[in-house]
């Protein structure tokens, strides 16, 4: 977060606020849609309860921080992504619990404090130390700044590591049905937010954010939240998608780092 910041100005996020169609856009899209394909693909997999109930929690959950980063590597708008993220943090407030109990039939209380504190603590303080270096100090950092796309990159590795291990044991019982269902859960999100942004009209750089901003999950809210409501059997599906969608962000953005917008 802190190597995103570096590549940003105030003036950055002074434009984005001018943006208000397009933050709401992406927000109705991550809290609309995501939900709705994580019902679909339980029904269409006949998937038991409380891996129904996971993958419909992962989908009602907000944006990850994980979304960032990818957007940074993959030359989207980077100051947008971090905005949605934000803001998509503290609508979860209501909307995650809303969501699941309109699709589960269950309420689901969200730890509304500790999130706000998160999204301080890992999004927006780092971002904001970042800017401001880089605002005042970017003139002399030149040098620095081609090395940060690989330090997010090394930090992405790190993340899948550490949550693969921390549930190698419960990956072992995961069936087909619920791997497909989770990679289809992810690529259709992405492909949504890509698409729909296009047919709009907007520009490709932020078609690829809007992209990862609905297609990527703060996956490890909805695994915390399945164990604790619903148990280790419903917290599978956002295990597995905490690995799925950094790999597929992390492929996405090699892809896409490579071309030039047209």
């Amino acid at each position: 977060m802190f190597t995103m910041g570096m590549t940003l100005r105030v003036a950055d996020f002074a434009r984005v606020l001018k943006m208000p169609t397009v933050i709401a856009i992406g927000v109705l899209m991550q809290f609309l849609l995501m939900p709705l394909f994580g019902w679909m693909l339980a029904w269409a997999f006949s998937l038991p309860p409380l891996l129904a109930a996971g993958l419909i929690l992962v989908g009602s959950c907000p944006g990850g921080t994980a979304s960032n980063v990818i957007c940074f590597l993959s030359k989207g708008n980077v100051a947008l992504s971090v905005t949605l993220t934000a803001i998509s943090t503290l609508l979860a407030f209501l909307a995650t619990p809303l969501l699941t109990w309109l699709y589960v039939g269950q309420s689901v209380d969200v730890p509304v404090l500790k999130m706000l504190l998160s999204i301080l603590e890992i999004v927006l303080l780092p971002v904001l130390a970042g800017v401001v270096i880089n605002t005042y100090f970017g003139h002399h950092l030149e040098r620095v700044k081609p090395v940060l796309p690989v330090l997010s990159v090394l930090s992405i590795v790190i993340v899948i590591a550490i949550v693969t291990a921390l549930n190698a044991d419960n990956f072992m019982q995961l069936t087909w049905a619920v791997v497909i269902a989770v990679v289809l859960h992810n690529l259709l999100g992405l492909a949504a937010g890509y698409f729909i942004a296009r047919w709009i009209g907007y520009d490709i750089q932020i078609a690829r954010t809007l992209a990862i901003e609905v297609g990527m999950q703060n996956s490890g809210l909805g695994t915390a939240l399945a164990v604790k409501y619903f148990g280790a059997t419903a917290a599978l599906p956002g295990a597995l998608f905490s690995v799925w969608h950094n790999l597929t962000g992390a492929l996405l953005a090699q892809h896409w780092r490579s071309k030039e917008y047209n």
